[in-house]
Formats: C-alpha cells, sequence, structure tokens
C-alpha cells in the first residue's frame, strides 16, 4: 500500500514527550518506550476499534470514505470501501462493530459474516444528522452522538438540510428504539462511560463556523435504571482543544484527543498530564494484548503507545 494518498504501514518512532500537571501521571508512562507512527496517508483519521480476538484495530478515514486495518503481523489494509463515510465505531457485546455512518447518517452493525445491519436513521419520522461516536452499555443498549458535521459539507460526507437538533440517543438494538437522552448541545461528539457505567462523558464541540460555542466535556449521572440521565454539569474544558474522542482507563480516568496530543484526566476533571502527539488528535482506544496500548488516531495518522495503564474493562 505505497500509493501515494493511500493508508500505508509505516515504522516510525518519535521520543516520548510529555508534560506532568501531577507527579503520580509520570507512573503511568513506560520511560523505555516511544511514540510509534503505524499508518499514514489518510486525510483524517478518526473512531479507532480495537479487535482483541483478531489482535488488530480498525480506523476510519472519514474524508477517504474507507476503514482502514491495522495488524502488527499485517500491517494497513483496507477493512471496507466505500465505508459510507464511517465515522465513530465500538463492539456491542457479542464482539460484533458497531458504526456511525455519515453517508447514510444512520448507525449500523456488521455482523458475523459481513452484511451489514440498520440500527438507527431517523428519531421521530426526520433523518439523523451524521452520526459521531458511539458507546455500547452492558445492557447491549447502544448510546451515541448526531452532530451536523458530516452534512454541512461534502468533504466528510453530503451536504444535506439538517431535520433535527444535535441530540445524544439511546438505541435499544432488540427492537429498534430510539430514545432521546440529551438534548442541550450545540454539537455533542465524543462519548464515553465510565468504568462502572454510573456516568456518560459527552464532550461539546460545537456548531460548525461557530467559534463563539463554548467546548469542554460535559459529565452525566446515569439513573439507576440504566434507560436515563441526570445531573448534567461540566467536567473538564480541554486546552488546547477541543476535546474530541476519549475513553476511561481501569481507574476512571479519561484519556482525551486535543490540539497538543493526548490529556489525561482524573476522575475528578483535574488535568494529570499531556501526551504530546505530531498531528492534532481526534480520537483514541485502548487495545493490545493487556489493554494498555494506546491507539490514536492523529489527523493523517495512526499512533500507538504503550502505557503503564489499562483501559477499562467492560461490566
Amino acid at each position: 500500500m505505497n500509493v501515494p494518498g493511500t493508508a500505508q504501514s509505516v515504522s516510525e518512532r518519535f521520543e516520548l514527550r510529555f508534560k506532568a500537571e501531577r507527579p503520580h501521571f509520570t507512573r503511568y508512562l513506560l520511560h523505555n518506550t516511544s511514540l510509534e507512527r503505524l499508518v499514514s496517508g489518510c486525510r483524517w483519521t478518526e473512531g479507532p476499534v480495537w479487535f482483541g480476538d483478531s489482535a488488530c484495530v480498525l480506523f476510519s478515514d472519514i474524508p477517504g470514505n474507507r476503514i482502514v486495518r491495522w495488524s502488527e503481523a499485517e500491517g494497513a489494509s483496507i477493512y471496507r470501501h466505500p465505508s459510507d463515510f464511517a465515522n465513530g465505531g465500538t463492539r456491542d457485546r457479542e464482539g460484533r462493530l458497531v458504526s456511525c455512518l455519515h453517508g447514510t447518517r444512520a448507525v449500523v452493525r456488521t455482523e458475523y459474516d459481513g452484511t451489514v445491519t440498520l440500527l438507527a436513521d431517523r428519531y421521530s419520522g426526520k433523518q439523523l444528522n451524521s452520526p459521531n461516536d458511539v458507546v455500547v452499555k452492558s445492557d447491549g443498549s447502544i448510546w451515541f452522538t448526531d452532530p451536523h458535521y458530516g452534512i454541512m459539507s461534502d468533504y466528510e460526507g453530503y451536504r444535506a438540510e439538517q431535520e433535527l437538533p444535535c441530540n445524544v440517543y439511546r438505541c435499544d438494538p432488540s427492537d429498534g428504539t430510539l430514545t432521546l437522552v440529551a438534548d442541550t448541545f450545540a454539537c455533542p461528539n465524543g462519548i464515553a462511560f465510565s468504568p462502572d457505567e454510573k456516568r456518560l462523558y459527552v464532550s461539546e464541540t460545537g456548531a460548525m463556523f461557530d467559534e463563539s460555542t463554548t467546548r469542554h466535556i460535559r459529565v452525566f449521572d446515569v439513573s439507576a435504571d440504566g434507560r436515563a440521565l441526570r445531573n448534567e454539569r461540566v467536567f473538564h474544558t480541554v486546552s488546547p482543544g477541543p476535546a474530541d474522542g476519549f475513553r476511561c482507563d481501569e481507574d476512571g480516568n479519561i484519556w482525551s484527543s486535543a490540539a497538543d496530543g493526548v490529556h489525561c484526566i482524573s476522575p475528578d476533571g483535574e488535568l494529570l498530564g499531556t501526551v504530546f502527539v505530531p498531528e492534532l488528535v481526534a480520537n483514541l482506544t485502548f487495545g493490545g494484548r493487556a489493554l494498555n496500548r494506546l491507539f490514536i488516531c492523529g489527523t493523517s495518522s495512526l499512533y500507538s503507545l504503550f502505557l503503564n495503564r489499562r483501559g477499562a474493562r467492560r461490566p
């Protein structure tokens, strides 16, 4: 895969550069490791998903209209093209890929045989905007954000009229029921549950072309029945930001994308430290044999960094 402008495997290492805001952040890092660039040649990388049973990571190159696969053994290859401008992704409780699509303005599931099942594309009879990021709760419900980024231009989807506000939804895959769970965002983006699923984090990245929007990560308490959100408040403001995608480690720390790399934020909303990355970071996920390898989507490249920290395991 050495054609210019296409995803290709690379083998580049960068000196580990970081800034510790709190001394214990240095214990999260392995100082005999380096930041590795694994894939380059993309236009805008997003939505990394780790498949431990296949020892590979899938990620989206949204403007390239493809999902790229990378493994240590085989390097980079095309998993799906065209991808309907896939953005965020995750796995459901049965290990199937769940994807947010800008092209068809939908959330879909890839079955074991490779067929694609539509999970959600409308709410109250109106078409969704451009589902962006997604998580699956332990009860199997699918929670996703629906900003308008994919329909505001023809670069990451197809320009179209917006029919709905930019909301956060919960989908019950058993019957397709779509429930509105948060409607206070200009444009919600990244989404993640705390390890115990008592909290839901959602980033506000603001309406496209609106520089006046306040950009931050908000947090909600999840109701006792696990179906609704309560007590919305601001959790943390990433600077330089905005925060896009993020995931929790085993202790509930948030590892978030930022303009200068990856920020580690405590469950109390305190910045613990920054790992610097050569490109603007859009999203990340934990993977590897022990879930201690951070896979980082940085603009045109996929990076990785081994940590002295494991990603949160689902209940």
